[in-house]
This record gives C-alpha cells, sequence and structure tokens, in this order.
C-alpha cells in the first residue's frame, strides 16, 4: 500500500501580509503550521499503513520554510517527504498548486491512495484535491468521514461521506482520491522517535526542472487562471458597553428588552 498525502502550509496567525504588487499572501513574513484539516488526512494515511503495512508519502508546495511542516508530518509517522519550491511555483492558485502538485504525484509513480484535508484554513476553497484527481484521470471522494472498506487486490474501496442530506455510501476503483473530513478520526501527536527520524531526514526539493513534461506556462501567478484584484481587511467595528442598572431583575429585562426592541436586533 503507498498512500500519498497532499498538505499546505498554513498561517499559524490571523496577523498576515500581502505582497501589494501580486495581491498574495507574503507566507515568509508569517510562522506557519500544517492546515489543520491535512493533519486528519495524514491520520487517515497512518492507520490504512498500521493495518495493511506499505508506505506513507507526505508532499507539499510552498518556499524554503514549508520545510518544517513537513518534517512534522514525517515525526507523526510519515515514512518519505517531498517540497515542491521554487520562484516559478509562487502565488499559484488553486488550478495551478493542482497541476503542479499533480506533476510531482506522477514523477513518484505508483500509488494507491491519495489523501487531502477537505479544505486549507486560509483560502477555504476545496478546490485543490479534486483538482489533482482531474488532472491525474483518477477517482475523487470528496468529504469522506470513513472508510468503510478497501481491498488492494481487487483494487477498490467503499467510503461513507458527509453531504447535506446526511450521508452517502459510495465505491470505487483504486487509484482514487479522498479529501477527509474532521469527523473521521483524532490525529495523533508526534513521537520522541519520529522528531528524531523527521530531524535527520533529508528532504529533497523539487523544482519545475524536476518534475517531467510539466509546461512552465501554468505554473505560480502566471499560470494562474484566477486573478486576485484587491486584497483588504474589513474597518474595525467599535462597539459600546452600557451597564443597565434597575432595582429589580425584572426591571432590568424590561429595560433590555425595550433596548433590543429599539435597536431592531430581534
Amino acid at each position: 500500500m503507498h498512500a500519498i498525502v497532499c498538505i499546505k502550509s498554513v498561517p499559524g496567525t490571523t496577523e498576515v501580509r500581502i505582497n501589494p504588487e501580486t495581491n498574495t499572501l507574503m507566507r515568509s513574513e508569517v510562522e506557519s503550521i500544517i492546515n489543520p484539516f491535512d493533519t486528519y488526512a495524514i491520520e487517515e494515511a497512518l492507520r490504512l499503513k498500521e493495518a495493511h503495512g506499505g508506505t506513507v508519502t507526505v508532499i507539499t508546495m510552498g518556499p524554503p520554510q514549508a520545510e518544517k511542516e513537513l518534517r512534522e508530518a514525517v515525526s507523526m509517522g510519515c515514512d518519505e517527504a517531498i517540497l515542491l519550491s521554487d520562484p516559478q511555483f509562487a502565488g499559484a492558485d488553486t488550478w495551478a498548486t493542482a497541476y503542479t502538485l499533480a506533476k510531482a504525484i506522477a514523477k513518484i509513480g505508483t500509488y494507491d491512495l491519495i489523501l487531502c484535508g477537505k479544505q486549507a484554513i486560509d483560502g477555504d476553497t476545496g478546490q485543490v484535491g479534486p483538482g489533482i484527481a482531474n488532472q491525474l484521470h483518477i477517482p475523487q471522494l470528496t468529504y469522506v468521514f470513513k472508510i468503510r472498506a478497501i481491498d488492494f487486490n481487487a483494487r477498490s474501496i467503499e467510503v461513507e461521506r458527509l453531504v447535506e442530506e446526511g450521508r452517502e455510501i459510495l465505491r470505487t476503483r483504486l487509484p482514487a482520491l479522498l479529501t477527509v473530513v474532521k469527523d473521521i478520526n483524532q490525529p495523533r501527536y508526534p513521537t520522541l522517535r519520529g522528531i528524531r527520524i523527521a530531524r535527520k531526514m533529508t528532504i529533497p526539493i523539487w523544482g519545475p526542472a524536476d518534475l517531467p513534461g510539466v509546461e512552465r506556462r501554468y505554473l505560480g501567478l502566471d499560470g494562474s487562471p484566477t486573478k486576485v484584484i484587491k486584497v483588504f481587511s474589513p474597518p474595525k467595528r467599535e462597539g459600546k458597553v452600557e451597564m443597565i442598572r434597575a432595582e429589580t431583575v425584572e426591571a432590568a429585562v424590561d429595560i433590555l428588552s425595550d433596548k433590543i426592541l429599539a435597536e431592531k436586533v430581534i
């Protein structure tokens, strides 16, 4: 069994800086963490490895410091890690990101599953996972909260996924791509042994020249169909606090009710 987990390095704070020329996030300026949804994808891949044997490879695209998130994934139990990092990758939208990751996965070779978190907390689009599946021409199962059965000999997988009306049970062939939700498991913590392994691991860094068949016109900001016109923070709302004073609780409730009605809160 070979599972590939795609993770994203996201800002660990709401205090971020935007490049005024490209309107993209200046990722080198902020402390980063593994996208929280991706930790559930890591955990599910590790559980599959424990149940069936095999290897888990973790991959991300980002600036050089994204290596930190890869090492954290290795400390949790992943076996291999790959960093896609090059100035030509910078500023990629979801389409260009999916294209680049798909080219890297194609280079990795044989795999049974690709796992992603359902979305990233900095973009909230949920488009990269399905985009990878589309580029690789493999089935995709989104919003998965339970793997019901997997048969590597019969090359099939059955999952339960969340939908607005409830739940669906779906089956498809392998290889396939899954995007998972938080309900699927509880991610483990890194182990001391894992931290030591991660610290010593040499993580390969791939650029455009390392990806067979890549077309540079589809990379980074220049290859992104989505163009950000403007990024701005909404104006801060000034709040005020008023203390209601009354002789009794009932009187205070009456005063509060009058104010709520006057402000048309309800």
